[in-house]
């Protein structure tokens, strides 16, 4: 993957995420890392300048989690670099050609710390993750968006497999607790994430 511009944001001592906009596909990236007290994981990356790398490195990362069949991004890189397991949905698995992955399911304990939750309708293979911690945090891949232009919102339709499908799966995520939403498209939201989140379902019905 060619170097695009990135913006590095650390959150907290447990989040780092950063950004960039990629003209080929004319959208806003981004990724996460996330600590817990498990492992460090990072979830849908794209490139990193060297020097940003090294110090992820220096956090011992413990794997890759690609949240849709379309979000494989840099992960090949990163998995080569730093051999490092690569975990995603099964349905996803078949358009992440050449990467060994590890395929997971809703209620896998195979990602101690975080919570995989599916959420069908989406793109293939499309799940978000939860971090009950501190007033936890939920990760998302594609079925929630966040642009600037447009705002927050679900994926378009003609993104999705079925857009009524997923909305009705996105409702399960309000049983869960969560005050922040983090995105791979577009900003963060980091307080009342879940208020909004049962707002934009509410007007969607």
């Amino acid at each position: 993957m060619r170097s695009l511009h990135v913006d590095i944001h650390e959150l907290d001592h447990r989040y780092v995420i950063w950004q960039t906009y990629d003209p080929t596909v004319k959208a806003d990236l981004s990724s996460t890392a996330v600590n817990t007290d498990r492992g460090r994981y990072i979830i849908d990356p794209v490139s990193l300048p060297p020097n940003a790398v090294q110090a992820l490195v220096g956090t011992a990362i413990t794997a890759i989690i690609v949240t849709n069949e379309n979000h494989a991004r840099a992960t090949a890189e990163f998995s080569e670099k730093l051999s490092l397991p690569v975990f995603a949905h099964f349905r996803a698995e078949p358009a992440l050609a050449g990467i060994s992955v590890t395929p997971i399911t809703e209620g896998t304990s195979a990602i101690p710390g975080l919570e995989v939750i599916e959420l069908s309708g989406g793109a293939r293979g499309e799940i978000a993750l939860h971090d009950r911690t501190e007033g936890g945090t939920l990760v998302i891949g594609d079925a929630l968006i966040n642009f600037g232009s447009t705002g927050f919102g679900l994926l378009p339709a003609k993104y999705c497999e079925d857009q009524k499908r997923l909305r009705k799966s996105l409702h399960k995520l309000l049983q869960l607790e969560f005050g922040r939403m983090l995105f791979a498209h577009g900003a963060p939201i980091l307080s009342n994430a879940r208020a909004r989140l049962a707002e934009l379902l509410d007007g969607e019905t």
